[in-house]
């Protein structure tokens, strides 16, 4: 058994780069244990992840805000609080803020995650709806 308290979480305040775009704060609530990595994500308005995968999956719990998300050649989906996303194992995906608002999620990823390029402004403009 593991239990990480609050004050041992890694956190790095305005992340950027990396694997995002825009300013993102990042908190790691569970660091990579038996292939789980648990991270709690606070995007800031227009912020997303680049296009990525999961080799098990990823589940999405949307705490705040209104988001976005999208697989590879499916439609953008807005997200909301409460909603809960499963995206099945190696499914190229992004997800995000949406332009004018903030989000928090917490993510569970399983697997390795395998990080492709950023979604680009022509992509992300391409969701507003």
């Amino acid at each position: 058994m593991i239990i990480i308290r609050p004050d041992d979480q890694a956190g790095a305040s305005g992340k950027v780069g990396s694997q995002f775009t825009g300013e993102v704060h990042p908190y790691l609530a569970l660091p990579s244990t038996d292939g789980v990595v648990i991270n709690t994500v606070s995007f800031n308005p227009g912020a997303r992840t680049h296009w990525h995968s999961h080799e098990r999956g990823q589940i999405l719990f949307v705490l705040s805000g209104r988001g976005l998300v999208q697989s590879e050649g499916g439609p953008v989906e807005v997200l909301r609080q409460g909603d809960t996303v499963w995206v099945p194992a190696g499914e190229r995906h992004w997800h995000g803020a949406g332009p004018e608002a903030t989000m928090t999620h917490t993510a569970v990823s399983l697997g390795v995650t395998s990080w492709d390029d950023p979604v680009t402004d022509a992509e992300y403009g391409a969701s507003r709806h």
